[in-house]
């Protein structure tokens, strides 16, 4: 699994988002950026991210993922 992969994964589960993602050897950081995370808690917005690679996590392609969540505006600020 690559990060472009991951990439691809949360992108298609979750439309209309931004990401970037880096690591390699089952261990990623990602970062992701769209409207869906407005209002909602920090264990919600994994929980969304998570549910993308739940399948690659189950047969072990992916056995690390630190994820950073953020708004479009969040990111601006974070800018």
């Amino acid at each position: 699994m690559q990060p472009e992969d991951l990439k691809s994964l949360i992108t298609a589960h979750l439309t209309g988002t931004e990401v970037f993602a880096e690591g390699g050897s089952g261990k990623f950081q990602v970062t992701v950026i769209g409207n869906c995370f407005e209002g909602l808690s920090p264990v919600k917005k994994q929980q969304l991210v998570y549910s993308a690679l739940n399948t690659q996590i189950a047969d072990g392609s992916i056995h690390a993922v630190t994820i950073k969540t953020f708004t479009p505006q969040q990111w601006q600020a974070q800018q």
